[in-house]
């Protein structure tokens, strides 16, 4: 208990600190507003704009054309609670215990969670005077010491972990096939309003649509105030549900209609942004978690023409699709250079005039330049980690696949594999026997990354005792 006291002093000088410099620094502009939206499971390929022929996307093709589409944007990891931890504090997820060689991501019964002494991006903003909320899926701990509302949110709606957890344990079969077709019912998945539990099982086919209508009053009811809005859909994540609005609509299917009802949420909330004159003050960005679940076949997504899925370090395991909208602000234009989840904190920080804490290691960049001039990423390297292993390193262009990673033990390759992503961002040719200096060059990159890495307690293996 002295220790979370502890921690939460700290973070109550940091805010304190943060806004007295916002206050003083003399700033003119009126502070903008940031807006998260982020899929889970989402594939590269899953949007009109990036290809898809069956998925109708209008709403995210009409911000790709007036914003910014990523072509080469990652996530920090290839599954959901590491992936989250990483966008939530900027730093990689071995940093901070959220990444585990035992367990792939919390469960019901896990103990642990983001740890109290990490600060997350709704802290850093709030300590500038933003209001605060967190609409959709957490996944970074279930337990009441490690729900939003600790980590700097002031309201919290949404489901802690997976839609897919907590199965009744009555219902047997393959998997696969219960995900595909099982009824939302046998999830006993929790709704939690701030610290509450609302409803148990949460009704699914109905979620896409009650996320969106808490993030659109979220808005409202803030609209006079600069504000950060995390809003984080459950799905494409297997079981899929769709409202009747949408079920059945789609060429594609299921999946489809699934994307196709959260393109409509991502209109409604740029419908609340304008209906409010809020979208000239208002940066949106959308993104995914990691890639598709190849193993549910066509309710699994697709990652377009990029090669491996979720849980992979392949590049459809990590590379995401990603816009950034904000008219008047975000000069439009396709940005081809490289770009993280992990640069989200530093980006936001700095378009607020916010301080980051700099007894800690950030691993994000600031593409506030990249958003609001179209200039140069400063994002030349990506790790790619399957668990807390590192498995592959790009620098530049190249590529060097160390470990065929797929969970949380990946195999080590006989030999390192070598990819040109730019000639080659489907990595069918292996250019290793070619470039050995080249592998040499990543390899002791990866090496020089590591060596900066303390060991700290693995936030995923702890469980309750219940």
């Amino acid at each position: 208990m002295l220790l979370v006291s502890i921690n939460r002093i700290k973070r109550f000088v940091f805010c304190l600190i943060s806004l007295l410099i916002v206050e003083f620094s003399g700033l003119t502009k009126e502070p903008l507003n940031f807006v998260i939206i982020f899929t889970d499971d989402q594939g590269y390929g899953d949007m009109s704009c990036n290809g898809h022929p069956t998925i109708h996307t209008p709403n995210l093709d009409q911000m790709a054309y007036q914003g910014q589409k990523w072509t080469q944007f990652y996530s920090a990891a290839a599954v959901c609670t590491p992936s989250r931890a990483a966008l939530m504090t900027g730093r990689l997820p071995v940093r901070s215990g959220m990444a585990s060689s035992k367990r792939v991501v919390l469960f019901p019964d896990s103990a642990g969670g983001l740890p109290q002494n990490e600060i997350t991006i709704a802290e850093i903003l709030k300590g500038a005077g933003y209001k605060t909320g967190m609409v959709g899926k957490w996944h970074m701990g279930h337990l009441p010491q490690h729900l939003p509302t600790t980590q700097g949110f002031d309201s919290y709606y949404g489901i802690p972990y997976s839609n897919d957890m907590d199965r009744d344990s009555n219902v047997k079969g393959d998997w696969v096939e219960i995900g595909k077709t099982a009824p939302w019912s046998i999830y006993q998945v929790p709704l939690i309003k701030n610290g509450t539990v609302v409803e148990r099982p949460v009704n699914q086919n109905t979620i896409t649509r009650r996320y969106t209508e808490e993030a659109v009053k979220f808005i409202t009811n803030n609209k006079e105030s600069s504000f950060f809005l995390y809003l984080a859909h459950s799905m494409p994540h297997i079981p899929l549900y769709a409202s009747k609005n949408f079920k059945g609509k789609s060429l594609n299917g299921i999946y489809g209609d699934v994307i196709q009802e959260i393109d409509w949420s991502v209109g409604e909330v740029v419908n609340a942004l304008k209906k409010h004159d809020l979208h000239k003050k208002t940066i949106v960005m959308f993104t995914s978690d990691n890639g598709p679940w190849e193993v549910f076949k066509t309710h699994g997504g697709s990652s377009g023409l990029l090669r491996g899925a979720k849980g992979g370090t392949r590049e459809g395991g990590m590379r995401e699709p990603a816009i950034f909208w904000g008219p008047g602000n975000v000069k439009p234009g396709v940005v081809q250079g490289l770009g993280s989840t992990l640069d989200v904190l530093p980006t936001f920080a700095s378009l607020a005039g916010a301080k980051i804490p700099e007894e800690r290691k950030i691993d994000g960049y600031d593409l506030s330049e990249v958003l609001l001039t179209q200039g140069n990423s400063p994002r030349k390297e990506m790790y790619y980690f399957g668990g807390a292993k590192l498995s592959a390193i790009r620098f530049e262009n190249y590529k060097v696949q160390l470990r065929e990673a797929n969970g949380i033990n990946p195999k080590k390759l006989t030999k390192p594999e070598l990819y040109h992503l730019g000639e080659d961002p489907s990595e069918k040719y292996n250019l290793a026997s070619k470039h050995p200096e080249i592998i040499k060059d990543l390899i002791n990159r990866g090496e020089k990354m590591k060596s900066g890495i303390k060991e700290v307690p693995d936030q995923l293996i702890p469980k309750t005792l219940n």
